[in-house]
């Protein structure tokens, strides 16, 4: 660690008070960052606590296939739990995406877009609080994955 000696200071001479720009950023922007969106990180664990304690309900409350007489009634019981079990892949999905936006707001990355650097606009974050990309990132991303087809 070159450069980072102590010993430039004077015994006895008080600190300035300063800190640098690069160990600011570093000890402050994590605060202001979780004081930036208060009611986005409300609202992701609100959601987080929701899927998690509906998924709680549904594992305590589960029910087997029944055997039925007619064979539509358990076709028709097969596609229930097959819808059921959809839902419940996308709220997994979905809550990780949860877990990694509340990581970003404590490690003060949050809202800024992982393609370009640049700020995501609030209002973006609040329609979508679990983004990554900026909206011109995003509608690239789009548009690259419509040629591909």
């Amino acid at each position: 660690m070159k450069g980072r000696s102590t010993a430039k200071r004077p015994s006895g001479a008080k600190p300035s008070g300063r800190v640098p720009a690069s160990r600011q950023a570093g000890k402050k922007k994590p605060a202001s960052e979780k004081a930036k969106y208060p009611d986005i990180r409300r609202d992701l664990e609100r959601q987080r606590e929701a899927i998690l304690d509906e998924a709680g309900e549904v594992l305590t409350n589960r029910s087997g296939l029944e055997a039925f007489p007619d064979v539509s009634d358990q076709a028709s019981a097969e596609v229930d739990q097959n819808f059921s079990m959809r839902i419940r892949d996308r709220e997994r999905k979905l809550l990780k995406k949860i877990d990694e936006a509340l990581d970003r707001m404590n490690d003060a990355t949050y809202g800024i877009c992982e393609q370009c650097g640049g700020d995501i606009p609030y209002k973006r974050l609040k329609a979508r609080p679990v983004t990554t990309l900026c909206i011109e990132c995003k509608t690239a991303q789009e548009q690259e994955e419509q040629t591909r087809r």
